[in-house]
């Protein structure tokens, strides 16, 4: 056959494992198969785990838990706190897990084993153990033995010791052993969010238990008490000493202001401020007061200074601008008589000349006025400049008393900074001094008086059942344990999964056709067609079976074995069309796939079908075909091969189906089978048969040992691979065709050999032809049934 004409689907490369696994990822349909195929598995896993679930009830000796609540209640001692020393605030969880830690504290421990005697009580030192306790005490043993602890250095020898100092020390190792365990084994946790605190004991007998939780519940109230009383006593006994001391710096402190304020003569009035000061005020708003006369004296001065250098004949003129200035009654006068003598001249003027006597006579008398006029003004402006210099004299003076008084008080300031500090250091002793003594009489009262903030609000009770074990809780775990470890162990069986389970996995894992499944031949399908073993020709039962399995197409042909070989057919018939005879090897991986028993029931049912024939043994190492048919024979397909001679001289004919068979006779040890398969002896071999048969079946060896089918291919139109289901390594297949590509690229398809029909519905997919081969299995029965009643 011409490769080049062979179908291109055919050539397509192998898909990897890990294109299919990244397609697969998630794929819930494959999750619930595999959940169903390791049912068993999970349910004997869960089987066991509950087995040992009802063992662990039955060897460990039951507990009780008794429990005692507390509540931290700062209502109890609020009228105390008012006037405590020493009180706490509880607001915060880190305060209530360090009374959780408290009541874990070996000092509280030790008042319980005390109260209690629990170092000499056999049941709390030494209860009953479970077999699982006693196993791990055994492992440490033997591992204490192997590995011993290295020796304490200082250790005594007890030995060496008198009876009572062995004695002594034994029972202080008791106790310390019991103080130990009772801590490792109490129970204290907070109530959710609440100030609750839950305190719990646990031991095989209840009584044992409700009395360490009492015990344990009274002594944290009294530890709480004493903790109390005692920080109020020491802040009492710090505060007392810490008073004498106050007392001493604060009357210091006030001897110091009183001297410095002597020394440097700080005196002050009745408002506490400081003389300087006040006189250094009073100045200012003096040498204010003088400031503004003054200024009014300058300014009056200049007036009238101005209007006495102006002149006479002006002083008129300005002393009447300036008349709302303040001035003598004799001006006014003048200045009364000057307007009245200027209208008595105008009037003259106007009626009689300015040449006449009397408007002479009254100008004369204008002139004496404004000289008298300007002769007060000239009196008043020295009388100004005198206020004005006596103002200035007064300012200037004033203004030397300010500087003065400034300096003092500048000096007496500086000096007050260290008065204040003096006096602030004073004031804080005091004031800490009477802080200090007001919380030592709280602290005296509060010793008389100590309230906890700790009261039992559910005091321990006799429990009634076991606390543990929990029979439906270890029930539950042990079940759910071994569910976990049955989905464990099927994981793992899923995968170590790496055989061909489905026609999926054929087609997606190498990529090739898949033709069906062919399922396993018994003693059953040995039968001949009146329901009778076919024993005739067989010599043993086990040759009688081999006989039946190479028969099952033509002894069965409604079977699902046949209908597999059907569409093997079918495939090569519709890959090959066009070739006038066809050459088919049938061809495996590994030894004992079944590849015989396929090659010969698909010659049977060809030749069953009318078609010509010919079978051919092509395994010249190991001829099972031969042996399988029971077929005695001189020659074979060696002595045809290497002598030239044709298929009628060594084959031999079926009677029932005209099947004509070409076995192989083994001749001691032929190494070179490959060779002789590939010669142009069996070439002419090929070519002879193909003018008489459409059909030449040959069962080649497996690829994997030999290389026989290699040789042989070039020889072959197309191979039909024979796959053992849940037997054959996907991943040997997959090596082996990459590396034969050319016998790849001719197989035709896959049949999956040798399958298990009941196991194989739990592999298949949901809604696959795998899930429906009960219902084939009822048609091809009764498909069998209607030929045999037919054939009667």
């Amino acid at each position: 056959m011409n490769y080049a004409n062979f179908p291109l689907d055919k050539r397509k490369p192998l898909p990897s494992s890990d294109a299919v696994n990244a397609e697969d990822f998630i794929d819930v349909e494959r999750l619930l198969a595999m959940a169903a195929r390791q049912a068993k598995v999970v349910a004997v896993c869960a089987a066991i785990g509950l087995f040992l679930g009802v063992l662990y009830l039955q060897t460990t000796p039951p507990t009780y838990m008794a429990t005692s609540r507390v509540l931290i209640d700062e209502g109890l001692n609020k009228v105390v706190d008012e006037v405590s020393a020493a009180s706490v605030s509880m607001q915060t969880d880190s305060a209530i897990l360090s009374q959780i830690e408290i009541l874990h504290s070996a000092r509280l421990a030790a008042v319980v084993v005390d109260k209690q005697k629990l170092d000499q009580n056999d049941a709390f030192m030494n209860p009953p153990t479970s077999a699982v306790s006693k196993a791990n005490g055994f492992v440490r043993g033997v591992i204490r033995y192997f590995r011993p602890s290295p020796a304490v250095v200082g250790t005594t020898d007890v030995t060496q010791l008198d009876a009572a100092t062995r004695e002594a020390m034994i029972a202080s190792s008791r106790r310390d052993y019991a103080i130990l365990k009772l801590q490792n084994e109490v129970q204290a946790e907070r109530i959710g969010r609440s100030y609750v605190i839950s305190i719990a004991y646990q031991a095989t007998d209840p009584a044992l238990a409700t009395a360490i939780t009492k015990a344990y519940a009274d002594a944290y109230l009294a530890d709480q008490l004493d903790a109390s009383f005692d920080a109020t006593e020491r802040a009492a006994v710090w505060l007392q000493g810490r008073l004498t001391e106050l007392r001493e710096s604060s009357q210091g402190a006030a001897l110091a202001v009183e001297k410095f304020r002597a020394e440097h003569g700080l005196a002050v009035n009745n408002n506490g401020q400081l003389i300087s000061d006040k006189q250094l005020s009073d100045l200012n708003e003096q040498l204010i007061e003088a400031q503004a006369d003054t200024a009014r004296a300058s300014a009056r001065y200049q007036q009238y200074k101005s209007i006495v250098e102006s002149g006479s004949d002006n002083a008129f003129r300005d002393a009447a601008i300036s008349a709302d200035q303040p001035s003598s009654s004799v001006i006014s006068t003048l200045k009364t008589r000057y307007l009245t003598v200027a209208k008595r001249q105008q009037d003259i003027e106007a009626n009689f000349g300015a040449e006449h006597p009397q408007a002479v006579a009254l100008a004369k008398e204008k002139a004496d006025i404004s000289a008298q006029i300007f002769g007060e003004l000239k009196q008043l402006t020295e009388s100004y400049r005198n206020e004005y210099e006596v103002a200035l004299a007064r300012e200037t003076a004033l203004r030397a008393n300010v500087a003065l008084a400034a300096g003092k008080s500048s000096i007496d300031n500086q000096t007050q900074v260290q008065l204040r500090e003096l006096e602030q250091k004073a004031t804080a002793l005091s004031t800490l001094y009477q802080t200090f003594l007001g919380r030592y009489e709280e602290a005296s009262q509060q010793q008389s008086f100590p309230v906890g903030k700790i009261r039992v609000i559910s005091d321990a009770t006799l429990p009634q059942s076991a606390a543990t074990p929990r029979t439906s809780i270890v029930l539950g775990l042990s079940l759910v344990l071994g569910l976990m470890m049955g989905a464990g162990v099927g994981g793992l069986n899923e995968f170590r999964e790496r055989f061909f389970r489905t026609g999926e996995d054929v087609r997606d894992r190498v990529g090739l056709k898949f033709l069906g499944y062919l399922p396993v031949i018994g003693s059953k399908v040995a039968k001949n067609d009146d329901g009778q073993a076919d024993v005739k020709t067989a010599q043993s039962p086990s040759a009688a079976e081999r006989r039946a399995r190479m028969r099952v197409s033509i002894d069965a042909p409604a079977s699902m074995f046949s209908e597999t070989l059907r569409s093997a057919k079918i495939a090569f018939d519709v890959v090959l069309e066009g070739q006038g005879s066809r050459v088919i090897g049938v061809i495996s991986v590994l030894p004992g796939e079944g590849k015989s028993t396929v090659a010969a029931n698909l010659a049977g049912l060809l030749a069953a079908n009318g078609s010509k024939t010919l079978l051919v043994d092509g395994d010249l190492r190991n001829p099972g075909l031969s042996r399988s048919l029971g077929m005695e024979a001189e020659q074979g397909l060696m002595e045809a091969v290497v002598s030239g001679q044709t298929w009628q001289s060594v084959g031999k004919i079926d009677r029932q189906t005209k099947l004509a068979i070409v076995p192989a006779v083994p001749r001691g040890h032929f190494s070179h089978t490959s060779e002789l398969l590939s010669s142009a002896g069996m070439r002419r071999f090929i070519d002879n048969a193909k003018e008489t048969f459409e059909y030449i079946v040959v069962d080649l060896p497996p690829l994997g040992p030999v290389v026989d089918a290699k040789a042989f291919a070039p020889l072959a139109d197309g191979f039909v691979l024979v796959t053992e289901w849940g037997r054959t390594p996907r991943a040997m297949v997959q090596s082996i065709l990459s590396s034969e590509s050319y016998i790849a690229n001719k197989i035709v398809g896959v049949v999956l050999n040798k399958v298990d029909l009941k196991k194989l519905a739990k592999y298949g997919s949901i809604g696959g032809s795998e899930k429906f081969f009960d219902r084939y299995s009822s048609y091809y029965l009764e498909k069998s049934e209607a030929r045999t009643k037919a054939n009667t």
